[in-house]
């Protein structure tokens, strides 16, 4: 071994060496810290979307991820705070049952960026808000229920009655319209973001009552769906893998805009009080209807031609969804 090989194989070591006694924070300096805070399970459909957008940016290298599940809305302010100390560049999550404590905190941390899902406003300096405005996608999977269904009756059951579910099965219902303007609706809210079980067996009322597709706000409603061979209709992520005989088609809810832009901001030291709304639109590509996949053979040529039209319409602003926020009734 050569004198020159051997320093070069000694200064390497010694690198080596000194990075192992840095700390994390010092050899990555440039990601973003972010934590996240949740009221339910990470597997939890609308959860489940801001936690993979967050998973993909920390494949990337670009943050670094923690997050808290199952968060009772009496401990969110503490749990917020906790993160906000810590010295979390984004902190992000869910306010619409705490709006008033979490912006009390971001109030306390003027230096924290805070991106929260909320019905409201944007609060300056540091509060911004983001919904799943998927009504697009929803509006072309309630055309292509209407056009499944024999009995013309569609079941609807949902968590709870709030804008952001409201707007969805509005969207929904106006798509089915479209194909059958007499079409029925059965609607219920089970008073949970997570009880299957409850899900479950309002949807199996339904079905009872002759309804011969379900719209799956909640997890749930498909098992119901495939136990009495119905179909279902599938929101905010494609169960169809998992139900292949049974859920048709699916609105989906892509996070990742908004958490890119997000983190776009908080790097180049530019965040502020923005609605971030418009990333769940099909427009920025932060909501899709998922493929036919296994009914791409079952859905009839002249409906499929109608829904690719109609989501042509909305791209090219032709056609805008309504957004209705008011609470939907049975028909």
């Amino acid at each position: 071994m050569t004198n020159r090989i051997r320093r070069t194989l000694i200064t390497s070591s010694l690198a080596l060496a000194a990075a192992a006694m840095l700390p994390l924070s010092a050899i990555a300096a440039d990601k973003i810290k972010v934590a996240a805070i949740y009221t339910v399970p990470v597997e939890q459909q609308w959860v489940s979307r801001i936690h993979k957008a967050l998973n993909a940016a920390q494949s990337r290298g670009e943050i670094e991820y923690v997050f808290s599940e199952n968060v009772t809305n009496a401990d969110y302010e503490r749990v917020m705070r906790q993160y906000a100390e810590q010295g979390k560049g984004l902190i992000v999550g869910e306010a619409f049952a705490v709006e008033s404590a979490a912006r009390k905190v971001a109030r306390d941390y003027p230096k924290t960026a805070f991106l929260l899902g909320s019905s409201g406003k944007p609060q300056a300096p540091n509060f911004s808000v983001f919904d799943n405005y998927i009504q697009e996608p929803a509006y072309l999977t309630g055309m292509i229920a209407a056009g499944m269904s024999k009995s013309g009756q569609i079941g609807m059951v949902g968590g709870y009655p709030i804008p952001e579910v409201n707007r969805l099965m509005h969207a929904f219902m106006d798509g089915a319209r479209e194909i059958n303007p007499k079409v029925k609706f059965t609607v219920s809210f089970i008073g949970s973001w997570f009880d299957p079980p409850k899900a479950k067996e309002a949807a199996f009322a339904m079905i009872d009552k002759g309804a011969d597709v379900m719209y799956a706000e909640r997890f749930g409603v498909s098992d119901a769906a495939k136990e009495r061979g119905v179909l279902a209709i599938g929101n905010v992520i494609d169960t169809q893998p998992q139900y292949p005989d049974t859920v048709v088609a699916s609105a989906l809810w892509n996070m990742e805009p908004t958490i890119d832009t997000a983190l776009k901001m908080v790097k180049a030291g530019t965040f502020k009080a923005e609605d971030y709304g418009k990333y769940s639109t099909m427009k920025f590509g932060g909501s899709e209807m998922a493929k036919l996949g296994t009914f791409e053979s079952k859905v009839p040529a002249e409906l499929t031609a109608k829904v690719k039209a109609k989501e042509k319409a909305i791209l090219d602003g032709s056609f805008t969804v309504k957004v209705n926020d008011a609470e939907p009734k049975s028909n």
